[in-house]
């Protein structure tokens, strides 16, 4: 079986074991002091995880899981919900050239995941006012107006 793996370095390694157990519903494959790794097989993802400095964010944009339909990004937030993740819906909006719904959480770093659905293709890349979309915060929550390299949004 192939799967993308992902490295993230992250502040503290016990409070993203627990998010991701809650994120992906599964425990890590490997724990080991500093280091975990978790096999996931829907989607099929081998994700590490290396403890970094107290206090660094963890150094990602965002992150992403698509899914076929819209009813999956609702199967997920009322997941994610009942999981005691905080959530952040966006449905129609306009992001990296397609239509989406979508939902977000963010992790104890601050790294944003997106669950989300393409419904249309759309003409534009910028994002919508307010959206978390390809820069990990809201406009209004950031001075960054550079657009994000292709390939790491969505």
């Amino acid at each position: 079986m192939s799967r993308v793996q992902l490295a993230l370095r992250v502040p503290d390694l016990d409070a993203s074991v627990a998010f991701y157990s809650k994120l992906f519903g599964t425990e890590p494959a490997k724990l080991r002091d500093g280091y975990a790794n978790f096999a996931i097989t829907e989607p099929p993802l081998k994700l590490v995880l290396i403890e970094g400095s107290a206090g660094e964010a963890t150094r990602m944009d965002h992150l992403g899981v698509e899914v076929e339909r819209t009813e999956e990004v609702y199967a997920a937030t009322a997941r994610l919900g009942e999981a005691g993740l905080a959530t952040d819906v966006e449905n129609d909006t306009t992001c990296c050239y397609a239509l989406q719904d979508k939902v977000w959480v963010h992790g104890p770093g601050q790294e944003p995941w997106e669950v989300y659905a393409v419904k249309a293709d759309a003409d534009s890349l910028a994002k919508q006012q307010g959206s978390t979309c390809c820069t990990g915060a809201a406009e209004s929550d950031t001075d960054a107006k550079e657009p994000v390299a292709a390939g790491g949004c969505c």
